[in-house]
């Protein structure tokens, strides 16, 4: 297994939309071992393939599942949302040095999707849950979730990231 390179904002590959799986083989395996190890070593709890520049769609989910088991999402649809809303914050990987932002998200949802070896099957996910998967879909649609704010508030970010960058290159 190998730890992979996580996609910065704004770097411009984050906006590509990802691809349907195709090919459920030893090469899919082996991107989704990846990416498992890579969220872990990052500390995150969910990961789209398309944040370490793998234009497929593939999600990884860990730690908040309520069976405390891995999630593997491949080709993610949400079929429905409820119209209950929760208010939670957020955060990614991708954008980590902003910490978290409050986003208003489907409280309930119910997602078809693939597991590794290509069998359908649904879930219905609640609460955080529900909320980490409709983040990480966004990311296979080149959707961040910053793109949820006022533009005051995503300036302000991107000021302050573009802040961070130049700081960075500086030393």
């Amino acid at each position: 297994m190998s730890i992979l390179k996580i996609l910065k904002y704004p770097n411009i590959k984050l906006r590509k939309i990802s691809k349907p799986v195709k090919n459920f083989n030893n090469d899919l395996k082996n991107i989704i071992n990846n990416m498992l190890e890579t969220m872990r070593k990052n500390n995150g709890i969910g990961l789209a393939a398309i944040q370490i520049n793998i234009k497929l769609q593939i999600i990884v989910i860990e730690k908040i599942h309520p069976l405390k088991k891995v999630l593997i999402l491949i080709n993610p649809k949400i079929k429905k949302k409820s119209k209950k809303i929760i208010k939670i914050k957020e955060g990614c990987l991708s954008i980590p040095k902003y910490e978290y932002i409050t986003n208003s998200r489907s409280k309930n949802i119910l997602v078809k999707a693939y597991n590794k070896y290509g069998e359908k099957f649904f879930i219905k996910a609640k609460n955080m849950l529900s909320v980490c998967i409709q983040h990480e879909i966004d990311h296979l649609k080149g959707k961040l979730f910053i793109d949820y704010l006022s533009p005051l508030k995503k300036d302000r970010i991107d000021k302050y990231i573009m802040k961070k960058i130049k700081k960075n290159e500086k030393t």
